[in-house]
């Protein structure tokens, strides 16, 4: 479970994600139903800086190449990613979002 508290795309959004969790408690909705309130409700992932890029890594004590592995992405990527010559979009910017979050061991 993550230590930070989850944004939301808005207030209202937030106030329809709390009734979805509390009717999630009770049974009215099931797992799926929620995960899908949790994707609608929740804010999208941001684009990431190269400098916040290479900290992940660094934090992560591995090299381009071993933090490349772990995204299933080239090392060649990661290394642009760095110098900010390409950018991460889709399950990868996702992936680099959760290791921000949760650290590296949430991918591994």
């Amino acid at each position: 479970m993550s230590s930070t508290k989850p944004r939301y795309k808005s207030e209202l959004m937030e106030a329809i994600h709390s009734a979805a969790e509390g009717l999630y408690r009770v049974g009215a909705i099931d797992q799926i139903t929620m995960r899908n309130f949790d994707v609608a409700c929740l804010t999208p992932v941001e684009p990431m800086k190269p400098t916040a890029i290479r900290a992940l890594r660094q934090k992560a004590k591995m090299s381009q190449a071993t933090f490349a592995s772990a995204l299933n992405v080239t090392t060649s990527l990661v290394s642009q990613w760095e110098r900010g010559e390409k950018k991460p979009s889709g399950p990868s910017l996702k992936l680099l979002s959760l290791i921000k979050r949760k650290g590296i061991d949430a991918i591994l």
